[in-house]
């Protein structure tokens, strides 16, 4: 069985080293075509790279959406000292494990994305800061980066290019928030993790004060495909707005979770009982949370006609994130399961934003209670009331993260906090 199994309705493009340890190797990973991206873009002005990335539609998969080459073309075209390009490997989403995989399986993927990236943007140098507790994907991709530099694929004058690009690999101390672009900075120039005031944009002011770019792990993984084969191939999967494929990382109650890479607008009721193989006997759809826990949750109902892209999950009342879609059955107790989201985000909170660092902690002491069966239905109200003021009021937005599957489980699944409420039961379920 394939890693750790396979779908005949994947598209692997990004995914076609997962499970097959000689695309660890540098070896293994230019029998796939590697690095024939970075020689054809070295061979090509910076400007058509970037404008080649812009036709590919690619947009940023860390959550946002943005295109890519828009966000590549922010950066200064004068040169007045040292660019940088971060790329974002501290995946903490609750539910996202994607990015992790791509380091463990092809590293190569990933440097050679961050080498073609930093080209176009004159950026000499990258960091890769990678989640604190990716022990074993920061070691593989470290012996990746030396194979490279050994093959002149990094370093000085780059295949004899003339352009020279160092590689960096930093390790953050496991913290959630910095995960956000600023605060990932912050950390990476030795700083405590904290996000930000905007402006100054990175691309203006960025790590150590100059132009930066941060590009997430799979974003960067889609480059060396769209330089090879052009940004029309690119546009063969997905839709006109949300083009090419996505990893999808299913967890929850279905029977086959995991990565799953497919066409943008893939539909989601097939990705839960065909791909993934639906739900035991005996159980049902109750909820899905299709991008991560951050965003709302939506009800079976919202998940009947949902397409899998940044139009098509907005249509359907949330957002499709970094794409991490958490199952619920009719089993789950959504008071329990937000409760333990905000649990997380009140933990993570750096404390720089009052309505974050207070509101977070308020937040899961009312959801606590109400699980316990000492609510009262004004809770809901002050649950909502909370959410209002945490949301648009701070720096970043942990604290919106936290108060968006709060208000959408009360307005979506009530019953569930009501049933709490009125009977006072204590929550046993999964």
């Amino acid at each position: 069985m394939a890693y750790p199994y396979t779908h005949e309705k994947e598209t692997r493009v990004l995914s076609r080293g997962f499970g097959d340890p000689a695309t660890r190797t540098l070896a293994g990973w230019k029998a796939l075509e590697g690095y024939e991206g970075l020689r054809k873009a070295l061979g090509m002005s910076r400007e058509e790279v970037v404008e080649t990335v812009k036709s590919s539609g690619l947009r940023g998969r860390g959550g946002a959406g943005f295109p890519t080459g828009v966000k590549w073309s922010f950066m200064p075209k004068e040169k007045k000292g040292p660019h940088y390009l971060c790329c974002n490997a501290d995946e903490s989403e609750p539910g996202t494990f994607k990015d992790r995989e791509l380091l463990r399986w092809t590293p190569h993927q990933v440097i050679e994305g961050c080498l073609i990236g930093a080209y176009a943007m004159q950026a000499e140098h990258v960091y890769i800061y990678c989640r604190g507790e990716f022990f074993e994907a920061v070691q593989v991709l470290a012996k990746a980066l030396e194979e490279a530099y050994a093959a002149n694929l990094a370093g000085e004058d780059i295949l004899g290019s003339g352009v020279s690009i160092d590689v960096t690999i930093h390790s953050g101390a496991g913290a959630y928030i910095c995960g956000e672009e600023t605060a990932l900075m912050n950390s990476l120039e030795g700083r405590r993790g904290l996000p930000r005031i905007k402006p100054p944009f990175p691309a203006a002011v960025g790590a150590f004060g100059k132009p930066t770019t941060i590009n997430n792990v799979e974003t960067l993984a889609a480059i060396p495909h769209i330089l090879r084969h052009g940004g029309e191939w690119y546009r063969q999967w997905g839709t006109e707005r949300s083009p090419g494929t996505k990893l999808f990382c299913v967890s929850g109650h279905v029977k086959l979770p995991g990565n799953y890479e497919l066409p943008l607008g893939f539909p989601m009721k097939e990705l839960i009982y065909d791909v993934c193989g639906g739900f035991h006997e005996g159980r049902s759809l109750k909820a899905v949370i299709p991008g991560g826990s951050s965003v709302p949750l939506m009800n079976a109902e919202e998940c009947e006609s949902c397409t899998l892209d940044y139009e098509g999950v907005v249509k359907a009342g949330s957002m499709l994130g970094c794409a991490s879609v958490i199952v619920m059955d009719d089993t789950a107790n959504v008071v329990k399961q937000v409760r333990r989201m905000v649990d997380f985000y009140a933990h993570e909170s750096c404390g720089q934003c009052t309505p974050c660092r207070e509101g977070t902690q308020w937040t899961a002491r009312i959801l606590k209670r109400i699980e316990t069966g000492k609510g009262t239905e004004e809770d809901l109200d002050t649950l909502l009331e909370l959410g209002v003021q945490m949301t648009g009021t701070t720096i970043c937005v942990l604290s919106d993260s936290a108060a968006a599957p709060v208000a959408s489980s009360i307005a979506k699944f009530r019953d569930d906090y009501l049933a709490l409420i009125r009977r006072g039961e204590r929550v046993g379920a999964a």
